[in-house]
């Protein structure tokens, strides 16, 4: 944890004013006091950064702390959080252990949107994994990780050519649209300036029938090279070298 992020619910209503420097909070939850009691082993008087969903960042002091909860005082919240990279991230749902991987890495990396999709490699049981029960707790660990307090937009899209007929070509335009693949002749550009749309195939990658309708909506095929690389090992690594 970088950054202990505050909910709205978290503010006391006495001590917070979006128009002044010095506010009050105070949590109960289990996951935060574990942290703070048996891994930052804060005292009465420590400071600690802090950032308070969709908006700023700072620091705040320890005013109480017991077993069942921790107050601050002295909230100064004046930094703003780091700005999102000018990326969406379109990913064939993998299994459940990678895609927990992959929704940490694109939430700490900054992707500004992430759209989750089926695909014919897709297992139709990775549409009813407790994932999606604990994307909430997972956005905020990354957001924790990474010193932001701004989630990135997460979208299901459990029907492929719906989504790539009708929403993608308005999607990508005026983007640069890539697909990964490993078989394309094309190597992944490095550096771009301008905003991007990656599609990325879970393992299995895409069937050629998809690549082919990804192609005609406006996504053009590249690789990494002659090898392929699992999909929690190229995500991080296409985003690194797209936006680097």
């Amino acid at each position: 944890m970088n950054l202990l992020l505050l909910e709205q619910d978290d503010l006391l209503p006495d001590g917070y004013d979006s128009h002044i420097e010095s506010h009050q909070a105070k949590i109960t939850d289990t996951r935060r006091l574990k942290h703070i009691h048996q891994t930052l082993n804060l005292t009465v008087g420590d400071s600690i950064k802090v950032g308070v969903r969709d908006g700023l960042k700072g620091t705040a002091q320890v005013a109480e702390i017991t077993p069942e909860s921790v107050s601050f005082s002295h909230l100064v919240l004046d930094t703003p959080p780091p700005a999102k990279i000018p990326l969406t991230l379109v990913l064939a749902l993998p299994r459940p252990l990678v895609l927990r991987r992959l929704i940490m890495d694109a939430v700490t990396m900054g992707v500004e949107r992430l759209v989750l999709l089926n695909s014919r490699c897709v297992e139709k049981s990775y549409w009813q994994s407790q994932v999606f029960d604990e994307l909430q707790q997972i956005v905020v660990l990354g957001l924790e990780q990474a010193g932001d307090t701004v989630a990135p937009l997460i979208e299901l899209r459990p029907r492929f050519r719906p989504f790539v007929e009708d929403e993608l070509p308005a999607l990508v335009q005026g983007k640069t649209a890539i697909v990964a693949h490993p078989y394309a002749t094309a190597v992944a550009p490095i550096g771009l300036t301008t905003p991007c749309v990656l599609v990325v195939g879970a393992e299995g990658g895409f069937i050629p029938f998809e690549i082919d309708l990804l192609e005609k909506s406006g996504c053009m095929p590249v690789s990494l090279g002659q090898r392929i690389l699992r999909t929690e090992t190229a995500v991080p690594l296409l985003i690194g070298r797209l936006m680097g």
